[in-house]
């Protein structure tokens, strides 16, 4: 009762003034854009440092300098040493740009497959439909992590392994998206003018459809990225994607463990940040795009 009597002039307020949902709206669009530029200022430094600094500051992969062995972070080195002396957050440069390379290109690639089996399978339909949803399902019932270990472990571990392990695991929700997409478009009324304009359906497919899909499949590249480098990173750890002495973020958390046990915390802490930093980015630039490209969402999330 006290509950009903305590709801009760809350109840009797009515809807909310025109001013106090234009305030809202005002506040939601503000924090909306603090987060959209924190994630592209984040983006900008990101893409800045694995371009500038490779270049400027080499790093020898297979130096040991034993009388620097982890040590904590300093003036000298901000980010400490590794288990033989190495500078961390040099290492932690190299490494985010091989997880951006496997990322980007593993993405790239993986849009590709799914943007055109799911476009092919809705745009005929019938047979080809079935057969490559049954593809789409086969993939899926095994463990994208299982299958890119089987995958890797059929060739030497190096980059390239690992980006074709990552891209034939990953067009999976792509090509369902996709195939979504294009059945919707499908229905839209130049479309039927075109088809009974005599049009062919690779005609009606490639000028008509695609062009429509487009937005979303590149805003599942732009998401499918952190997702890849995450992989990269599970295949590293485990010992199966780059050669051990190569910098890759999943090389330096694995080859952290130790000193994780032994109290040193940041061989382990900052190659943690370099993968969860850009992936929360990525994620925020990724939002804004989705508002973008889905005006109904995005009048949804402003009231």
């Amino acid at each position: 009762m006290a509950d009903l009597l305590s709801k009760t002039p809350r109840a009797a307020e009515g809807p909310a003034a025109p001013g106090e949902w234009r305030s809202r709206g005002r506040t939601r669009r503000s924090t909306r854009t603090v987060r959209v530029t924190v994630s592209a200022v984040i983006t900008a430094a990101v893409a800045l440092a694995v371009l500038v600094v490779p270049p400027v500051v080499q790093l020898d992969q297979q130096a040991v300098d034993l009388s620097m062995k982890l040590m904590p972070p300093s003036a000298a080195h901000p980010f400490g040493t590794d288990d033989v002396g190495r500078d961390l957050l040099l290492r932690c440069v190299y490494g985010l740009r091989v997880s951006l390379l496997v990322g980007l290109v593993a993405a790239l690639v993986a849009t590709v497959i799914g943007t055109a089996i799911g476009a092919l399978a809705a745009a005929f339909g019938g047979w080809t439909d079935r057969v490559l949803m049954r593809l789409v399902d086969t993939f899926s019932s095994v463990p994208h992590l299982l299958l890119g270990i089987f995958i890797v472990a059929m060739f030497r571990p190096g980059v390239w392994p690992v980006i074709v392990s990552v891209a034939l695991t990953h067009w999976l929700s792509t090509a369902r998206i996709v195939r979504a997409e294009v059945l919707s478009l499908r229905a839209r009324p130049y479309i039927d003018a075109a088809v009974s304009g005599g049009a062919s359906r690779r005609r009606v497919l490639l000028r008509h459809l695609l062009p429509g899909v487009l937005p979303q499949a590149g805003l599942a590249a732009v998401l499918m990225v952190p997702h890849a480098m995450w992989h990269e990173s599970a295949l590293s750890f485990l010992g199966l994607g780059l050669p051990t002495h190569q910098a890759s973020l999943g090389n330096l958390v694995q080859s952290a463990r130790g000193s994780l046990l032994a109290g040193d915390w940041w061989p382990t802490l900052f190659p943690g940040l370099f993968l969860i930093i850009p992936t929360l980015a990525v994620a925020g630039l990724a939002g804004a795009w989705r508002e973008r490209i889905n005006p109904r969402r995005r009048s949804e999330l402003m009231l």
